[in-house]
Protein backbone atom coordinates (compact mmCIF):
# COMPACT_ATOMS: atom_id res chain seq x y z
CA UNK A 1 0.00 0.00 0.00
CA UNK A 2 2.46 2.08 0.99
CA UNK A 3 4.83 1.40 -2.51
CA UNK A 4 1.22 2.16 -4.20
CA UNK A 5 0.93 5.50 -2.65
CA UNK A 6 4.48 6.57 -3.55
CA UNK A 7 4.11 5.81 -7.08
CA UNK A 8 1.09 7.74 -7.19
CA UNK A 9 2.90 10.89 -5.73
CA UNK A 10 5.64 10.21 -8.36
CA UNK A 11 3.01 10.24 -10.60
CA UNK A 12 1.05 13.80 -9.30
CA UNK A 13 4.33 15.39 -8.64
CA UNK A 14 5.37 14.53 -12.73
CA UNK A 15 2.03 15.53 -13.92
CA UNK A 16 2.36 18.87 -12.04
CA UNK A 17 5.86 19.75 -13.45
CA UNK A 18 4.40 18.91 -16.95
CA UNK A 19 1.53 21.50 -16.61
CA UNK A 20 3.94 23.69 -15.30
CA UNK A 21 6.33 23.46 -18.37
CA UNK A 22 3.48 23.87 -21.02
CA UNK A 23 1.96 27.25 -21.56
CA UNK A 24 -1.64 27.40 -21.05
CA UNK A 25 -3.55 30.10 -22.32
CA UNK A 26 -7.75 29.74 -23.39
CA UNK A 27 -9.19 28.37 -26.55
CA UNK A 28 -9.76 31.07 -29.27
CA UNK A 29 -13.17 33.00 -28.13
CA UNK A 30 -16.75 31.09 -29.40
CA UNK A 31 -17.64 33.20 -32.92
CA UNK A 32 -21.12 33.62 -34.46
CA UNK A 33 -19.88 33.26 -38.13
CA UNK A 34 -20.17 30.25 -40.13
CA UNK A 35 -16.01 30.47 -40.97
CA UNK A 36 -13.56 32.96 -39.88
CA UNK A 37 -9.68 32.94 -39.64
CA UNK A 38 -7.38 35.17 -37.63
CA UNK A 39 -3.88 35.58 -39.07
CA UNK A 40 -0.71 37.38 -38.36
CA UNK A 41 0.11 39.53 -41.59
CA UNK A 42 3.96 39.87 -41.14
CA UNK A 43 4.44 36.08 -40.63
CA UNK A 44 1.33 34.63 -42.20
CA UNK A 45 1.27 32.74 -38.59
CA UNK A 46 -2.86 31.40 -38.22
CA UNK A 47 -3.77 32.13 -34.80
CA UNK A 48 -7.04 30.24 -35.38
CA UNK A 49 -9.79 29.72 -37.77
CA UNK A 50 -13.27 27.62 -38.42
CA UNK A 51 -14.48 26.32 -41.75
CA UNK A 52 -11.62 28.44 -42.88
CA UNK A 53 -12.17 26.93 -46.61
CA UNK A 54 -15.64 27.17 -47.14
CA UNK A 55 -16.79 28.62 -50.24
CA UNK A 56 -19.38 31.61 -48.99
CA UNK A 57 -20.78 34.71 -50.77
CA UNK A 58 -18.48 37.59 -49.39
CA UNK A 59 -20.97 40.72 -50.73
CA UNK A 60 -18.99 43.97 -50.64
CA UNK A 61 -15.74 41.94 -49.46
CA UNK A 62 -15.58 41.84 -52.85
CA UNK A 63 -14.42 45.49 -53.41
CA UNK A 64 -11.05 44.66 -51.89
CA UNK A 65 -10.49 42.80 -54.93
CA UNK A 66 -11.37 45.47 -57.36
CA UNK A 67 -9.28 47.63 -54.79
CA UNK A 68 -6.25 45.40 -55.31
CA UNK A 69 -6.60 45.62 -58.98
CA UNK A 70 -7.03 49.16 -59.51
CA UNK A 71 -4.09 49.56 -57.22
CA UNK A 72 -1.85 47.57 -59.32
CA UNK A 73 -3.18 48.94 -62.46
CA UNK A 74 -2.16 52.20 -61.03
CA UNK A 75 1.18 51.22 -59.78
CA UNK A 76 2.24 49.93 -63.46
CA UNK A 77 1.15 52.81 -65.01
CA UNK A 78 -2.17 52.19 -67.38
CA UNK A 79 -4.35 54.19 -65.19
CA UNK A 80 -3.96 57.05 -62.77
CA UNK A 81 -5.54 58.60 -60.02
CA UNK A 82 -6.24 61.60 -62.33
CA UNK A 83 -7.93 60.01 -64.89
CA UNK A 84 -11.83 61.55 -64.97
CA UNK A 85 -13.97 58.07 -65.77
CA UNK A 86 -16.89 59.33 -67.93
CA UNK A 87 -20.30 57.74 -66.15
CA UNK A 88 -22.22 54.91 -67.72
CA UNK A 89 -25.71 54.49 -67.35
CA UNK A 90 -24.77 50.97 -66.33
CA UNK A 91 -22.99 52.38 -63.35
CA UNK A 92 -25.44 54.92 -62.56
CA UNK A 93 -27.96 52.63 -62.33
CA UNK A 94 -26.35 50.25 -59.78
CA UNK A 95 -28.44 48.90 -57.44
CA UNK A 96 -27.45 48.71 -53.47
CA UNK A 97 -24.94 50.95 -51.91
CA UNK A 98 -24.07 54.00 -53.72
CA UNK A 99 -21.74 56.80 -53.52
CA UNK A 100 -24.18 58.82 -55.72
CA UNK A 101 -22.29 59.58 -59.42
CA UNK A 102 -24.50 60.80 -62.20
CA UNK A 103 -24.75 59.47 -65.44
CA UNK A 104 -22.57 61.63 -68.18
CA UNK A 105 -20.68 63.02 -65.70
CA UNK A 106 -16.62 62.52 -65.15
CA UNK A 107 -15.09 61.44 -61.67
CA UNK A 108 -11.24 60.85 -60.58
CA UNK A 109 -10.38 57.52 -60.56
CA UNK A 110 -8.83 58.67 -56.63
CA UNK A 111 -12.66 59.95 -55.88
CA UNK A 112 -14.19 56.73 -57.12
CA UNK A 113 -11.79 54.57 -55.15
CA UNK A 114 -13.07 56.58 -52.14
CA UNK A 115 -16.51 56.62 -52.88
CA UNK A 116 -15.84 52.79 -53.18
CA UNK A 117 -13.82 51.50 -50.41
CA UNK A 118 -15.45 54.13 -47.46
CA UNK A 119 -19.14 54.68 -48.94
CA UNK A 120 -18.93 51.19 -50.40
CA UNK A 121 -20.52 52.25 -53.55
CA UNK A 122 -21.35 50.03 -56.14
CA UNK A 123 -21.76 52.79 -58.78
CA UNK A 124 -17.84 53.31 -58.14
CA UNK A 125 -17.05 49.68 -58.29
CA UNK A 126 -18.52 49.75 -61.71
CA UNK A 127 -17.19 52.83 -62.67
CA UNK A 128 -13.37 51.67 -61.78
CA UNK A 129 -14.42 48.40 -63.46
CA UNK A 130 -15.12 49.80 -66.86
CA UNK A 131 -12.13 52.06 -66.54
CA UNK A 132 -9.59 49.47 -66.22
CA UNK A 133 -11.16 47.15 -68.73
CA UNK A 134 -13.87 48.33 -70.35
CA UNK A 135 -16.92 46.04 -68.94
CA UNK A 136 -17.34 44.22 -65.51
CA UNK A 137 -17.24 41.19 -67.12
CA UNK A 138 -13.54 41.59 -68.85
CA UNK A 139 -12.96 43.32 -65.32
CA UNK A 140 -13.84 39.49 -63.79
CA UNK A 141 -11.71 37.60 -65.95
CA UNK A 142 -8.69 40.45 -64.26
CA UNK A 143 -9.89 39.63 -60.32
CA UNK A 144 -9.71 35.33 -61.22
CA UNK A 145 -6.24 36.00 -62.91
CA UNK A 146 -5.25 38.24 -59.87
CA UNK A 147 -6.42 36.12 -57.79
CA UNK A 148 -4.58 32.89 -59.24
CA UNK A 149 -1.64 34.95 -58.91
CA UNK A 150 -2.42 35.64 -54.99
CA UNK A 151 -3.29 31.76 -54.63
CA UNK A 152 -6.55 31.83 -54.24
CA UNK A 153 -7.43 28.50 -54.58
CA UNK A 154 -11.10 28.71 -54.11
CA UNK A 155 -12.37 32.04 -55.31
CA UNK A 156 -14.38 33.39 -58.48
CA UNK A 157 -15.36 36.37 -59.13
CA UNK A 158 -17.88 37.78 -61.80
CA UNK A 159 -18.52 40.73 -61.07
CA UNK A 160 -16.44 44.22 -59.26
CA UNK A 161 -19.33 44.63 -56.33
CA UNK A 162 -20.54 41.58 -54.99
CA UNK A 163 -23.65 41.96 -55.70
CA UNK A 164 -25.37 38.45 -54.92
CA UNK A 165 -24.03 35.69 -58.16
CA UNK A 166 -24.03 31.61 -57.39
CA UNK A 167 -20.88 31.56 -59.39
CA UNK A 168 -19.45 34.44 -57.05
CA UNK A 169 -17.76 33.51 -53.90
CA UNK A 170 -14.90 33.04 -51.73
CA UNK A 171 -13.50 31.17 -48.32
CA UNK A 172 -12.17 33.30 -45.41
CA UNK A 173 -8.30 31.69 -46.05
CA UNK A 174 -8.50 33.50 -49.74
CA UNK A 175 -9.82 36.89 -48.74
CA UNK A 176 -7.10 36.49 -45.47
CA UNK A 177 -4.29 36.02 -48.52
CA UNK A 178 -5.98 38.70 -50.46
CA UNK A 179 -6.01 41.30 -47.09
CA UNK A 180 -2.79 40.82 -46.33
CA UNK A 181 -1.32 41.02 -49.81
CA UNK A 182 -2.96 44.36 -50.25
CA UNK A 183 -1.72 45.84 -46.82
CA UNK A 184 1.77 44.79 -48.06
CA UNK A 185 1.53 45.47 -51.95
CA UNK A 186 -0.11 48.97 -51.43
CA UNK A 187 0.35 50.68 -48.11
CA UNK A 188 -0.77 54.12 -49.75
CA UNK A 189 -4.29 52.15 -51.35
CA UNK A 190 -4.61 50.34 -47.80
CA UNK A 191 -4.55 54.26 -46.04
CA UNK A 192 -7.86 54.56 -47.80
CA UNK A 193 -9.43 51.57 -45.69
CA UNK A 194 -9.06 53.37 -42.56
CA UNK A 195 -10.88 57.08 -43.44
CA UNK A 196 -13.74 57.57 -41.46
CA UNK A 197 -16.23 59.79 -44.40
CA UNK A 198 -15.86 60.59 -47.52
CA UNK A 199 -18.11 63.90 -48.87
CA UNK A 200 -19.14 63.52 -52.80
CA UNK A 201 -20.93 66.25 -54.59
CA UNK A 202 -22.37 67.69 -50.97
CA UNK A 203 -23.22 64.31 -49.73
CA UNK A 204 -21.39 62.98 -46.85
CA UNK A 205 -21.09 59.03 -45.59
CA UNK A 206 -19.54 57.26 -42.98
CA UNK A 207 -17.44 54.28 -43.38
CA UNK A 208 -19.82 51.07 -42.39
CA UNK A 209 -16.74 49.54 -40.38
CA UNK A 210 -17.82 51.00 -36.93
CA UNK A 211 -14.25 49.10 -35.39
CA UNK A 212 -12.96 52.41 -36.55
CA UNK A 213 -14.63 54.52 -33.76
CA UNK A 214 -13.87 51.58 -31.08
CA UNK A 215 -10.19 51.15 -31.47
CA UNK A 216 -7.61 53.35 -32.62
CA UNK A 217 -5.33 50.68 -33.28
CA UNK A 218 -8.00 49.12 -35.92
CA UNK A 219 -7.48 50.68 -39.84
CA UNK A 220 -9.62 48.52 -41.63
CA UNK A 221 -10.51 46.50 -44.04
CA UNK A 222 -14.32 46.41 -44.99
CA UNK A 223 -17.62 45.75 -44.79
CA UNK A 224 -20.44 43.39 -46.74
CA UNK A 225 -23.52 42.18 -46.07
CA UNK A 226 -26.30 40.75 -48.80
CA UNK A 227 -29.11 38.56 -48.05
CA UNK A 228 -27.27 35.05 -49.32
CA UNK A 229 -24.07 36.43 -47.93
CA UNK A 230 -24.66 37.58 -44.28
CA UNK A 231 -22.56 39.60 -42.97
CA UNK A 232 -18.90 39.83 -43.40
CA UNK A 233 -16.14 41.71 -42.34
CA UNK A 234 -12.39 41.61 -43.03
CA UNK A 235 -10.74 43.81 -40.41
CA UNK A 236 -6.88 44.51 -39.60
CA UNK A 237 -5.53 45.84 -36.20
CA UNK A 238 -1.85 46.78 -35.27
CA UNK A 239 0.01 46.97 -32.50
CA UNK A 240 3.35 47.82 -32.41
CA UNK A 241 5.30 44.81 -34.86
CA UNK A 242 2.41 42.99 -34.86
CA UNK A 243 -1.00 43.16 -37.06
CA UNK A 244 -3.42 40.61 -37.00
CA UNK A 245 -6.01 40.51 -39.60
CA UNK A 246 -9.21 38.68 -39.09
CA UNK A 247 -12.53 37.41 -42.13
CA UNK A 248 -15.81 36.84 -40.50
CA UNK A 249 -18.16 35.45 -42.90
CA UNK A 250 -21.77 34.63 -42.72
CA UNK A 251 -22.24 36.24 -39.25
CA UNK A 252 -26.07 36.78 -38.01
CA UNK A 253 -26.10 40.87 -37.68
CA UNK A 254 -24.18 43.89 -38.17
CA UNK A 255 -23.52 43.57 -34.22
CA UNK A 256 -22.37 39.58 -34.18
CA UNK A 257 -19.60 41.07 -36.86
CA UNK A 258 -18.46 43.24 -34.73
CA UNK A 259 -18.17 41.29 -31.92
CA UNK A 260 -16.72 38.40 -33.39
CA UNK A 261 -13.97 40.52 -34.77
CA UNK A 262 -13.32 42.41 -31.53
CA UNK A 263 -13.15 39.15 -29.69
CA UNK A 264 -11.01 37.62 -31.81
CA UNK A 265 -8.38 40.18 -32.64
CA UNK A 266 -8.49 41.19 -28.50
CA UNK A 267 -7.59 37.39 -28.03
CA UNK A 268 -4.50 37.54 -30.37
CA UNK A 269 -2.89 40.57 -29.12
CA UNK A 270 -3.12 39.51 -25.46
CA UNK A 271 -1.76 36.14 -25.99
CA UNK A 272 0.46 36.23 -29.08
CA UNK A 273 3.05 38.97 -30.38
CA UNK A 274 5.16 39.54 -33.45
CA UNK A 275 8.76 39.97 -33.18
CA UNK A 276 11.75 40.86 -35.41
CA UNK A 277 14.74 38.33 -34.16
CA UNK A 278 17.00 39.23 -36.87
CA UNK A 279 17.15 42.20 -38.79
CA UNK A 280 17.88 41.68 -42.69
CA UNK A 281 21.80 42.06 -42.98
CA UNK A 282 22.81 42.48 -39.74
CA UNK A 283 26.06 40.33 -39.22
CA UNK A 284 25.69 36.92 -37.05
CA UNK A 285 28.58 35.16 -37.98
CA UNK A 286 31.60 35.20 -40.46
CA UNK A 287 33.42 32.57 -42.52
CA UNK A 288 36.99 32.76 -43.72
CA UNK A 289 37.81 33.17 -47.51
CA UNK A 290 39.81 31.35 -48.89
CA UNK A 291 41.69 33.13 -52.32
CA UNK A 292 39.88 36.22 -51.69
CA UNK A 293 41.02 39.92 -51.50
CA UNK A 294 38.94 40.23 -48.01
CA UNK A 295 40.44 37.07 -45.11
CA UNK A 296 36.30 36.97 -43.99
CA UNK A 297 33.12 37.62 -45.39
CA UNK A 298 29.73 38.05 -42.81
CA UNK A 299 26.97 36.54 -42.95
CA UNK A 300 23.28 37.35 -42.21
CA UNK A 301 19.94 37.13 -43.99
CA UNK A 302 18.77 38.54 -46.68
CA UNK A 303 15.50 39.61 -45.10
CA UNK A 304 14.11 40.48 -41.69
CA UNK A 305 13.73 37.23 -39.42
CA UNK A 306 10.09 37.87 -38.10
CA UNK A 307 8.61 35.32 -35.40
CA UNK A 308 4.95 35.45 -34.18
CA UNK A 309 4.27 33.38 -30.84
CA UNK A 310 2.29 33.62 -27.35
CA UNK A 311 3.91 36.36 -25.84
CA UNK A 312 5.90 34.34 -23.03
CA UNK A 313 7.73 31.80 -25.35
CA UNK A 314 10.10 33.97 -26.91
CA UNK A 315 12.58 33.40 -23.64
CA UNK A 316 12.86 29.91 -24.73
CA UNK A 317 14.53 30.79 -28.54
CA UNK A 318 17.91 30.10 -30.02
CA UNK A 319 19.99 31.19 -32.93
CA UNK A 320 22.22 27.77 -34.11
CA UNK A 321 24.59 29.38 -35.68
CA UNK A 322 27.44 27.22 -38.48
CA UNK A 323 30.50 26.90 -37.88
CA UNK A 324 32.35 26.87 -41.29
CA UNK A 325 35.31 25.44 -43.12
CA UNK A 326 35.29 28.55 -45.63
CA UNK A 327 34.30 29.01 -48.55
CA UNK A 328 36.54 29.98 -52.34
CA UNK A 329 36.28 33.21 -53.68
CA UNK A 330 34.65 35.27 -55.47
CA UNK A 331 31.78 35.63 -53.60
CA UNK A 332 28.72 37.66 -54.36
CA UNK A 333 26.64 39.51 -51.69
CA UNK A 334 23.00 37.70 -51.23
CA UNK A 335 24.95 34.42 -52.50
CA UNK A 336 23.98 31.69 -49.74
CA UNK A 337 26.62 30.01 -47.53
CA UNK A 338 24.99 28.40 -44.83
CA UNK A 339 21.73 28.04 -42.39
CA UNK A 340 20.69 29.46 -39.78
CA UNK A 341 18.31 27.07 -37.69
CA UNK A 342 15.92 28.81 -35.03
CA UNK A 343 15.70 26.71 -31.98
CA UNK A 344 13.08 26.51 -29.02
CA UNK A 345 13.34 24.52 -26.17
CA UNK A 346 16.47 22.88 -28.15
CA UNK A 347 14.38 21.39 -30.27
CA UNK A 348 14.74 22.82 -34.31
CA UNK A 349 11.26 24.94 -35.20
CA UNK A 350 12.58 26.60 -38.78
CA UNK A 351 16.06 27.26 -40.89
CA UNK A 352 16.80 30.25 -42.95
CA UNK A 353 19.36 30.86 -45.65
CA UNK A 354 22.50 32.66 -44.84
CA UNK A 355 23.96 34.63 -47.52
CA UNK A 356 27.15 37.03 -47.62
CA UNK A 357 26.09 40.95 -46.42
CA UNK A 358 28.80 42.08 -49.04
CA UNK A 359 30.94 40.51 -52.20
CA UNK A 360 34.26 39.24 -52.27
CA UNK A 361 36.26 39.40 -55.14
CA UNK A 362 39.10 37.34 -56.03
CA UNK A 363 42.81 37.53 -56.02
CA UNK A 364 44.84 37.41 -58.99
CA UNK A 365 45.70 33.70 -60.36
CA UNK A 366 49.29 33.65 -58.89
CA UNK A 367 48.04 34.88 -54.94
CA UNK A 368 45.27 32.51 -54.86
CA UNK A 369 47.22 29.12 -56.15
CA UNK A 370 48.49 28.97 -52.53
CA UNK A 371 45.24 29.57 -50.77
CA UNK A 372 43.67 27.31 -53.14
CA UNK A 373 46.03 24.50 -52.25
CA UNK A 374 46.01 25.04 -48.53
CA UNK A 375 42.08 24.84 -48.53
CA UNK A 376 41.60 21.83 -51.04
CA UNK A 377 44.23 19.59 -48.38
CA UNK A 378 42.42 20.73 -45.65
CA UNK A 379 38.69 20.38 -47.05
CA UNK A 380 39.90 16.61 -47.73
CA UNK A 381 41.29 16.02 -44.42
CA UNK A 382 37.97 17.47 -42.33
CA UNK A 383 35.48 15.36 -44.72
CA UNK A 384 37.78 12.14 -44.04
CA UNK A 385 37.90 12.99 -40.43
CA UNK A 386 33.67 12.75 -40.77
CA UNK A 387 33.46 9.98 -42.95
Amino acid sequence: MRFDLRILLIFFLLSISNISSQTLIPDPPEVNAKSYILVEAHTNEIISEQNADLPSGLASLTKIMTGYVVADQIEKGFISKEDQVLISEVCWRMEGSRMFIQEGKRVSVDDLLKGMIIQSGNDASCALAEHVAGTQGDFAVLMNEYASELGMLDSNFVNPTGLPDVNHYSTARDLAKLSISMINDFPEHYALYKEKEFTFDDIRQLNRNSLLWQDDSVDGIKTGHTNDSGYCLAGSAIRGETRFVSIVLNSASEKTRIRDTRRLLDYAFRFYQTKTIVKAYEPLTTIDVWAGIDEKVSLGLGSDLKITLQRNKFKNLELDLPSSLGVRAPISRDQKLDELILLSNGERIQSYDLVAITDVKKKSFISALWDNLIFSVYSFFMQDETT
